[in-house]
């Protein structure tokens, strides 16, 4: 999955407008209204960071200092040639982010050579208590190694096997609206922490639904993903943190 963020800092402030700021107002809001803006805050910021459209076969996105004759040695083929199939009238004019179509051969017989970014992996974060969770899905696991993904856990299985709850709670979403994250779940397990599903193939549980730990909740698949995997997320407040910290070694 590309495009998941976890830097985000949700503070109930922050999810409401500023006239609910005042202490009075706050003070008079039942828990329940709190944790309900808070997860609307979260799912809310979590479709702002998962806008980036995954790039599929026979296409490449545009990073921060690539020029055209670049892209065009990494695929082997004539910056003529690539400025025809993306109909581009200026070989100078691309931008961050774009994605344009390439041949997809790998790059032969030219000088240049093109080292990609090494992997950003973000330092460990914990969270200020503890909880306790069960691994949600068999399969060999892997933590973020990008920058917007650095404190989650990637799964890859086999497709339709079970995801589960990894820790009791409450459904707080479930549905596909979310871009970038495919069929998604998000459970509320306390006051403070969430934990987040992603990419599943089928969703076995609907919001307001209360789960046990280990219970079924969906099934995995490749929704929004290049490849069968659980995309899984701990948030403490808001605030993703290294869920391998809390998982059974």
């Amino acid at each position: 999955m590309r495009g998941h963020c976890h830097t985000m800092q949700i503070s109930i402030h922050s999810a409401w407008p500023a006239s609910f700021e005042t202490t009075a107002r706050v003070a008079s809001l039942p828990l329940s209204w709190i944790r309900f803006f808070a997860v609307l805050a979260i799912v809310a910021l979590l479709a702002a960071c998962g806008t980036t459209k995954p790039v599929g076969t026979g296409e490449y996105r545009v990073v921060r200092g690539d020029t055209l004759t670049k892209i065009a040695q990494m695929h082997g083929q004539s910056v003529s040639s690539l400025k025809r199939l993306n109909k581009l009238k200026d070989a100078d004019h691309i931008r961050v982010g774009q994605i344009l179509k390439v041949n997809g051969k790998a790059a032969t017989g030219t000088s240049s050579t093109y080292t990609p970014p090494p992997p950003v992996t973000g330092p460990s974060i914990a969270a200020p208590r503890s909880i306790n969770l069960i691994w949600p899905a068999e399969g060999k696991s892997r933590r973020g190694t990008s920058a917007s993904n650095s404190q989650a856990v990637y799964i890859s299985g086999t497709e339709g096997s079970p995801v589960k709850a990894a820790a009791s709670g409450k459904v707080v979403y479930a549905g596909n609206g979310l871009r970038g994250y495919g069929n998604m779940l998000i459970v509320n397990h306390d006051a403070n922490f969430l934990t987040v599903y992603a990419h599943n193939k089928d969703l076995l549980v609907k919001e307001g639904a209360q789960v046990r730990q280990g219970q079924t909740i969906a099934s995995m698949g490749h929704t929004e993903s290049n490849t069968v995997q659980l995309y899984f997320e701990l948030r403490y407040n808001g605030k993703a943190v290294d869920a391998l910290r809390y998982l059974p070694k």
